[in-house]
């Protein structure tokens, strides 16, 4: 009965050991799936980064040595190839990884160290790679040290050039301007960069859908959406949105073709504006709660200094 047992037990493992390869066998199988449509996710590093530093950017972009991708290297060379009047010597930190995805599927942006890119948010990211026309696609944007993140648009551009589909150079332009624009007018007007990038999806969601035929009509729509969201601009920082938006203009950027995505892109806008506003109500209970706690005890004190007299 006892030798029965053991070899029940005994075949019961194998059969176990048998299955869990075979499991770890379809995953491996899935982790290995390549698109043969768009081929495997392209990584850009900044060329600055020491070898430490590599390691910690293919860490935060989940890349070990199972991963399988493509990889380059964004230098000097590719920064004032791809943004027109930049330093040739720039350091460059900011790294970038791209996997293209369906038609449909739309653009996602993250930055998966967000303490370490100090200017540049991904909505920001997203509204100017629609405007430089890149669609469908998953981008994470990593740096090992603290940057304002501006580069990082070198890298993705590298990426597509690199696949073989070349971006538009003058939409690519106004797209840097935009995200400069919005970094800009973030820092001079102190409004929250969320806002700001609330502000250019909606104005481009508005031209997309009035086709404005001159300047004026630009401006009024800025004008129109600086009220609706009630954000209150300078004159300066004003005429830098009229501007940008009539370069857009004279393109002629069909915005229409990725509607869905800026409509995706003001969700998810919304949502973290909610976030912020929630996060600073908390912040305002406690600190509030912190305030009346201090004055309690200095009540008190004061209340009792008359036993010690």
């Amino acid at each position: 009965m006892k030798k029965k047992f053991i070899m029940f037990v005994t075949a019961a493992l194998m059969m176990t050991t048998v299955q869990t390869s075979a499991f770890a066998s379809d995953n491996s199988k899935d982790k290995d799936s390549i698109n043969e449509k768009f081929g495997v996710p392209i990584v850009v590093y900044g060329e600055t980064l020491t070898a430490d530093q590599k390691k910690e950017v293919q860490r935060e972009l989940g890349i070990d040595a199972d991963t399988d991708v493509e990889e380059f290297v964004a230098n000097g060379d590719d920064l004032v190839k791809y943004i027109e009047g930049e330093n040739r010597n720039a350091r460059m930190f900011s790294s970038a990884k791209i996997t293209r995805v369906e038609k449909g599927e739309g653009l996602n942006v993250e930055i998966v160290t967000p303490s370490n890119i100090t200017e540049v948010t991904d909505t920001m990211y997203a509204n100017a790679l629609l405007t430089a026309g890149v669609e469908n696609a998953v981008v994470e944007v990593a740096s090992p040290v603290k940057v304002s993140g501006h580069s990082a648009l070198v890298g993705i551009y590298k990426a597509y050039d690199e696949s073989g589909e070349e971006l538009d150079t003058v939409r690519m332009e106004v797209a840097n301007e935009e995200l400069n624009v919005a970094t800009e007018i973030a820092k001079d007007s102190g409004v929250d960069k969320e806002e700001i990038s609330q502000l250019l999806t909606e104005i481009k969601k508005e031209i997309a859908e009035q086709n404005p035929a001159t300047k004026e009509e630009v401006e009024q729509i800025v004008e129109e959406k600086l009220k609706t969201l009630k954000i209150e601009l300078s004159p300066e920082d004003r005429q830098l949105l009229i501007d940008l938006f009539e370069k857009m203009r004279s393109l002629d950027i069909d915005f229409d073709n990725v509607q869905q995505q800026l409509e995706d892109l003001t969700k998810d806008i919304q949502s973290k504006i909610k976030d912020i506003v929630q996060d600073e109500g908390l912040g305002q209970k406690i600190s509030d709660f912190f305030t009346g706690l201090i004055e309690a005890i200095g009540n008190f004190f004061k209340s009792i200094k008359g036993w010690f007299s």
